[in-house]
C-alpha cells in the first residue's frame, strides 16, 4: 500500500516513519521541503491511500477529495466535521466508494490499556464505582507559539479525545455524558487546563486534561467492589505500570500485582499495521465514536462561548 502524508508537522513525520517503503511523500503548502504544495500536484496513481495529519479545520475537505479519488484515508484524531451528520455522510459515502476511513487513536495499542481491557472484561474488580484519568503534559508555550493551535477548545479538543476513545475501547456498549466543570487559560488564549465528570450512571468518570504538567503525566485509577486497578505512564515517556490491587474484607493492605511495560512506544507501528488491515480485508465498517465525540465537543463549546 502506498501512503500519502498530508501536514508535515510532528504527526506526520511519524506517519511516515512508520509506513517506511510505502511512503511516498508529503503534501504540505507551508513546508518548503514538502514534496508537494498541494494535493491537487500529486498523480492519483502514485497512492493508495492518505494519511492526514493537518489542522481539524481542513480534514473535511481532504477526507471528500480522497474519497473521490476512491484512496483510503486514516485522519489524526479528532475527525471534527461541520456537524455530526455531515461527519456520518462522510463515512457513509467512504462505504460506498469502497474507502476505509479510520480515525487515528494510537492510544488503543498501548500495552497498559490493552491489559486494562482485559482486566475490565475478565470481571475481576466486579462492579465498578469510579475511574478518574488524568493526562498531562507541558507543552503550553509550544501550542501558544504554534500558528494554529492555540485556539477554539485548546486542551479539550487535544487530549479529551483519546480518553473518549480510551472509554470506548474499554466500554464499547456504553455513551457517556460529560459535563465541563472547568476550563481555564493559565498561559494561553484557549483552555490549557480542563476538568470534566460523568452526568448520571455508574461508574462515576472524572478526568482532567492540562498543557501546565511540567513532568508529562498519564494517570488512571479504576476502583471496584472487588479491587482496583491503575495505570501510570505511557510507553511513549518511559516504563508503563498496571496494578491490581486484590480487595481485603472487610478492610486492610490490598494484595498488589504489577506489570511493567518498558520504554519504547510499539502503537504508531502497531496502528498503521491495523489500518492496512482493514484495507486488505476491505472492512469498510466505522465506529460512532467520532460522532459521539463531536457531539461532545460542540456542547463544550457551547458552554464556553455562552
Amino acid at each position: 500500500m502506498r501512503l500519502l502524508v498530508i501536514g508535515s508537522g510532528i504527526q506526520g513525520n511519524k506517519r511516515a516513519q512508520v509506513a517506511q517503503s510505502d511512503f511516498v511523500g508529503f503534501v504540505d503548502p507551508l513546508s518548503e521541503s514538502a514534496h508537494y504544495g498541494s494535493i491537487h500536484d500529486v498523480n492519483p496513481d502514485l497512492y493508495d491511500a492518505v494519511a492526514i495529519c493537518t489542522p481539524n479545520s481542513e480534514k473535511e475537505l481532504y477526507i471528500n477529495h480522497a474519497i473521490e479519488l476512491r484512496k483510503h484515508v486514516m485522519v489524526e484524531k479528532p475527525l471534527i466535521a461541520s456537524s455530526s451528520r455531515q461527519l456520518l455522510w462522510l463515512k457513509d459515502k467512504a462505504k460506498n466508494f469502497g474507502c476505509v476511513l479510520y480515525t487515528a487513536y494510537n492510544h488503543r495499542f498501548e500495552p497498559s490499556f490493552i491489559l486494562m481491557k482485559e482486566f475490565i472484561a475478565s470481571a475481576v474488580l466486579g462492579n465498578l464505582y469510579q475511574i478518574r484519568m488524568i493526562y498531562g503534559n507541558g507543552t503550553a508555550q509550544l501550542v501558544k507559539n504554534s500558528s494554529w493551535r492555540d485556539k477554539g477548545l485548546g486542551v479539550i479538543e487535544d487530549l479529551v479525545p483519546h480518553l473518549i476513545d480510551t472509554l470506548k475501547f474499554w466500554f464499547p456498549t456504553n455513551k457517556f455524558k460529560l459535563s465541563l466543570v472547568n476550563a481555564s487559560a493559565f498561559e494561553n488564549c484557549a483552555p490549557d487546563y480542563a476538568a470534566l465528570i460523568s452526568i448520571g450512571g455508574q461508574p462515576l468518570i472524572s478526568i482532567e486534561v492540562s498543557l501546565c504538567a511540567w513532568k508529562n503525566t498519564f494517570v488512571c485509577d479504576i476502583y471496584g467492589e472487588k479491587g482496583s486497578a491503575h495505570i501510570n505512564g505511557l510507553s511513549k515517556w518511559g516504563e508503563s505500570e498496571v496494578k491490581f490491587h486484590n480487595r481485603i474484607f472487610p478492610s486492610g493492605k490490598p494484595i498488589e500485582d504489577a506489570s511493567i511495560f518498558p520504554q519504547g512506544d510499539p502503537t504508531w507501528r502497531l496502528e498503521y499495521d491495523h489500518f492496512k488491515d482493514l484495507v486488505r480485508k476491505r472492512d469498510y465498517s466505522y465506529s460512532l465514536v467520532d460522532s459521539e465525540i463531536q457531539d461532545i465537543l460542540e456542547t463544550f463549546r457551547l458552554s464556553i462561548t455562552k
